[in-house]
């Protein structure tokens, strides 16, 4: 196999920050190649944009349908194999099942659907298929985040007691407080976002961290949330007690009005030998405290780490590394599988990791609007 991969874009034209962060998450280690796209749903805008950015306009279509139907026109050998599927979220479920059922691996944002319903749907499209299915929880790509996995993996905190995940922003202060802007933003519309907007655009990579780095599963869950004005239909805001055994539980926090907060992602993990903290922030530290030693700090590129954290750091030790580079490490690992070559199970979240945060969301919803109650989540 030629070792561009022939890449599809959907999504992330213009000023999009998504869009840019997987184009040069894609370039990084050089394995793909973007051969055609739909980045904007007005077509003038689309080809310019891809002359902007210097890919070829032959196979820029001028909408998801003409896609499809123009790749599966040419020989499996020219196709694009794997398509990014970077659109808001109530396009995700559509463009992902119609790539599925026409043999495309996918590379698709969070959440995976807008419905638990969906996820289980897409689920069995993907078993059906039998080509990769990637989803971009990016901070699961820091290196010390995978460090971190492997760690608690090898036995380095022993028994689990607690968890504790916040995913604080305040960007959304802006909008919320003002009727005419709240009514207008494609985030706080439940026709575009889905049931939830706090839990399912940032509560939900708290959630994902927790099931990632433990390698535990929420059980049940009890949520509180906020909408701050009767008139918004989602939430901006909310708390979750987890459930994760009888003697394992803890805390999932997100927030989208926490005021002067940037992208305050943060998670610890306490256990009967140690603990670990780690903040997206600052995050070439990963904080290993215990009662009997002192603080030990880990930093990314030392040979002290494990082979999935080093795999996925490209620099010296020293030399920052960040969101673009955890994002090339998930395209890294789809790379990989598409391929057919070995790789570990921690270098991109799955269709399981998408269904897992759909019920996850769902839950949270349903918790709420029951009167804060706990709920059970499927296994």
């Amino acid at each position: 196999m030629p070792k561009k991969i022939r890449l599809g874009i959907l999504g992330g034209g213009g000023d999009s920050l998504i869009g840019v962060l997987h184009r040069v998450a894609s370039h990084i280690n050089d394995n793909y190649e973007i051969v055609g796209a739909v980045f904007n749903p007005v077509y003038e805008e689309n080809i310019g944009f891809a002359k902007e950015i210097d890919v070829p306009t032959d196979r820029i279509y001028k909408d998801f349908d003409a896609f499809i139907e123009g790749e599966m026109k040419l020989p499996k050998e020219e196709r694009i194999q794997v398509c990014s599927v970077q659109t808001p979220n109530f396009l995700h479920f559509p463009m992902a099942k119609k790539l599925l059922d026409n043999g495309f691996h996918v590379i698709c944002e969070k959440p995976m659907t807008t419905t638990l319903e969906e996820a289980k749907i897409l689920q069995e499209a993907h078993k059906k298929a039998g080509t990769i299915f990637a989803l971009t929880h990016t901070y699961t790509g820091y290196p010390m985040v995978r460090q971190m996995r492997e760690m608690i993996k090898s036995g380095a905190l022993g028994k689990i007691h607690k968890v504790d995940a916040r995913y604080y922003q305040g960007w959304i202060n802006t909008i919320i407080h003002d009727k005419e802007k709240r009514s207008s933003v494609w985030r706080l519309d439940p026709e575009k976002a889905g049931i939830s907007s706090c839990m399912g655009d940032i509560g939900v990579h708290a959630f994902n961290l927790v099931e990632y780095t433990t390698g535990l599963q929420v059980k049940s869950l009890l949520c509180d949330f906020n909408y701050l004005y009767e008139d918004n239909k989602m939430d901006v805001d909310g708390t979750v007690l987890v459930r994760m055994g009888d003697h394992v539980k803890g805390v999932i926090r997100g927030s989208q009005v926490a005021t002067g907060e940037e992208n305050g992602l943060a998670i610890a993990i306490y256990g009967e030998k140690a603990s670990f903290r780690w903040e997206q922030e600052k995050p070439n530290f990963l904080y290993k405290q215990s009662d009997t030693e002192p603080t030990q700090v880990y930093k990314p590129g030392h040979a002290y780490n494990s082979e999935l954290s080093l795999n996925g750091t490209k620099l010296p030790p020293g030399h920052p590394e960040g969101i673009f580079d955890s994002m090339a490490n998930i395209y890294l690992g789809a790379a990989r599988a598409i391929r057919g070559e070995q790789y570990n199970d921690g270098e991109f979240p799955t269709m399981l990791d998408g269904v897992r945060g759909m019920n996850f969301i769902e839950a949270t919803v349903e918790s709420h609007k029951g009167g804060n109650v706990w709920v059970e989540m499927e296994s």
